[in-house]
C-alpha cells in the first residue's frame, strides 16, 4: 500500500534526520529513509558521520589520547603507572558503543517528534500528480508518496584510481576505524582531516606513521601561521609527513601493502607498510537515486545541482549535505537541513557560509572560521593581526599543553572580525566564541572587552584579539 506524506527525507545523516525533525516540528507529515545497517542488520541512522566518520573517530582519539597520557605523561603529575597495557578489541568495542548509543538517540528522537521511519534505500521511482512516488527497497519493499523530498544521501571515500579499497590492507575510514592491532608500519595517503586524525590514533598506540602528500604545502586550507605551528608539533610527535610526493604503483600482498613513489626532490621511493590509508577527498552518493529516471540534475562530480537555497531543477525537491555543493561537514548539512524544511514551511531558513567553523580533531587541535591571511592578501584586502601563543596562557600550563596560539584577522578600518583561527588544546570549543562574534559582525575590540573567566584558555582568545591592537597584557 503507498504511504503519503508531506515531507520525504532520502538519507538520515546529520543533513537528513535534521531536516526529517524540523520538518516534523513545524507540522508536516515526515518520514526519514535510511539504509545504514548496523552489525546485526538492524538500522543505524546517523551516515557517516555517525557509523564511520565523526563519532567513532573521536571516541578512538579519545582512547588514545588517554593511552599516550597515561604512558608518556603522568610521571609529570606524579603519577606512577605499572603494567601498563593496551586491548584494542575493548578500545573498538567502547567506539562500537558510543556508535550505538548515537544511533539509538536518533532512532529516538524519531519517535519523539513523530516522524516515521523506513529501514532501507530510497530512491525516485516517478513524478506523479502533486510529488513524486519514492520506492523503500528494505527487508519488505514499499512506496511512499511525497509533496516534498528532501535529498541528503550524504558522501563515500574516493579511492585512488586502480586501487580499491579491500579494508583489510588499503583502507577507507571505515577500515581505518576498525583495525584490530595496532599496524607496525602505517602509510597514509592524503594529509586531509580524516588521514591526519586516523593517523594521530594509530601513532598514539605505537604505529610508525608515513603521510603521503600530493601538494606541495601542508594543510593548504589552513591559515598559512597555524599549518606551520601545527607541523611543528606532528613532526615532535613522530609524525613523518611528506609533501609534494607523487604516488606510483601500489601492491598488495600476504605481508601488507607496498607504495611506490617519487618524493618532492624527484627521487624514487619505496615504502612497505602494514596497513595503507587512503584519504584522497569524498565523492558525492547519488548512485542508485535514479536521478535520471526524474531528470534531477548532476554536475560532474556527480552532485547534484542546487540554488543558494537547496533547491534543486525538480519543483519540491531538495538537496543538502555532502550531495551538494560547499564544504563537506556534518554541521553544515545540519544547519542546510534546518533551512530547507523552514524554507518548504514558508519561512526564511538561513546558512551563512562564511561562518561556518571547521575542525581537525588532532592533538594539538585546529580550528578555524572566517578567512585565513592568504585569502586576504589575494583579495589586497586591508587587514590588522593579533596572535597570542598558549604558552603564556595559565590554564594551559596547568593542563600541561601549551601548543599553539589564537590568531586573528581584522578588518583594518572598521577593526571587524574577518577570520579566527587557532591551533592548540581545546580548538574544537573556543572556536565557538569567535563563530558567533562573527555573526554579530563584532569587532576584534568587542571580544577585547569582554570579561573572560580565569584561568581558562579562552582568556587567550582575548588577548589575541587584544594583540590586533598590539596590547596584550599577558605576552
Amino acid at each position: 500500500m503507498t504511504k503519503a506524506f508531506d515531507v520525504v527525507v532520502i538519507g538520515g545523516g546529520p543533513g537528513g534526520y535534521i531536516a526529517a525533525i524540523r520538518a516534523a516540528q513545524l507540522g508536516f507529515n515526515t518520514a526519514c529513509i535510511d539504509e545504514w545497517k548496523n552489525d546485526k542488520g538492524g538500522p543505524a541512522p546517523g551516515g557517516t558521520c555517525t557509523n564511520v566518520g565523526c563519532i567513532p573517530s573521536k571516541a578512538l582519539l579519545q582512547s588514545s589520547e588517554h593511552y599516550e597520557h597515561a604512558g608518556k605523561h603522568f610521571a609529570e603529575h606524579g603519577i606512577g603507572v605499572q603494567g601498563l597495557s593496551l586491548d584494542v578489541a575493548k578500545m573498538i568495542g567502547r567506539k562500537d558503543a558510543v556508535v550505538k548509543q548515537n544511533n539509538d538517540g536518533i532512532l529516538y528522537l524519531f519517535k519523539k517528534n513523530k516522524v516515521s521511519f523506513f529501514h532501507g534505500r530510497g530512491s525516485f521511482a516517478k513524478a506523479v500528480e502533486g510529488g513524486y512516488e519514492i520506492a523503500v527497497a528494505g527487508a519488505a519493499t514499499e512506496t511512499l508518496v511525497a509533496k516534498q523530498v528532501i535529498v541528503a544521501t550524504g558522501s563515500s571515500a574516493r579511492a585512488l584510481p586502480g586501487v580499491p579499497f579491500d579494508e583489510e590492507k588499503v583502507l577507507s575510514n571505515d577500515g581505518a576505524l576498525r583495525i584490530g592491532a595496532v599496524p607496525k608500519k602505517l602509510v597514509l595517503i592524503g594529509s586531509g582531516v580524516i588521514g591526519l586524525e586516523m593517523g594521530s590514533v594509530w601513532r598514539r598506540l605505537g604505529a610508525e606513521v608515513t603521510v603521503l602528500e600530493a601538494l606541495p604545502t601542508f594543510l593548504g586550507a589552513v591559515d598559512e601561521q597555524i599549518a606551520k605551528e601545527a607541523k611543528k608539533a606532528f613532526d615532535k610527535q613522530g609524525l613523518k609527513i611528506e609533501l609534494g610526493v607523487k604516488v606510483g604503483d601500489i601492491k598488495t600482498g600476504k605481508a601488507g601493502v607496498s607504495i611506490a613513489y617519487t618524493s618532492a626532490k624527484g627521487e624514487a621511493q619505496k615504502l612497505e607498510a602494514d596497513k595503507l590509508i587512503v584519504s584522497i577527498g569524498r565523492v558525492p552518493n547519488t548512485t542508485g537515486l535514479n536521478a535520471e529516471g526524474v531528470g534531477l540534475k548532476l554536475d560532474e562530480r556527480g552532485a547534484i545541482v542546487v540554488d543558494a537555497d537547496c533547491r534543486t531543477n525538480l519543483p519540491g525537491v531538495w538537496a543538502v549535505g555532502d550531495v551538494v555543493r560547499g564544504p563537506m561537514l556534518a554541521h553544515k548539512a545540519e544547519e542546510e537541513g534546518v533551512a530547507v524544511a523552514e524554507r518548504i514551511a514558508g519561512q526564511h531558513g538561513h546558512v551563512n557560509f562564511n561562518t561556518i567553523p571547521w575542525v581537525i580533531y588532532t592533538s594539538p587541535e585546529i580550528a578555524w572560521v572566517g578567512q585565513t591571511e592568504q585569502q586576504l592578501k589575494a583579495a589586497g584586502v586591508a587587514y590588522k593581526a593579533g596572535t597570542f601563543p598558549f604558552l603564556a596562557n595559565g590554564r594551559a600550563r596547568a593542563l600541561g599543553d601549551t601548543t599553539g596560539m589564537v590568531k586573528f584577522l581584522a578588518d583594518a578600518k572598521t577593526d571587524e572580525i574577518l577570520g579566527v583561527h587557532i591551533v592548540g588544546p581545546m580548538a574544537s570549543e573556543l572556536i565557538a566564541e569567535a563563530v558567533v562574534a562573527m555573526e554579530f559582525r563584532a569587532s576584534s575590540e568587542d571580544i577585547a572587552r569582554i570579561c573572560h573567566a580565569h584561568p581558562s584558555l579562552s582568556e587567550a582568545t582575548k588577548e589575541a584579539a587584544l594583540a590586533v591592537d598590539k596590547r596584550t597584557l599577558n605576552f
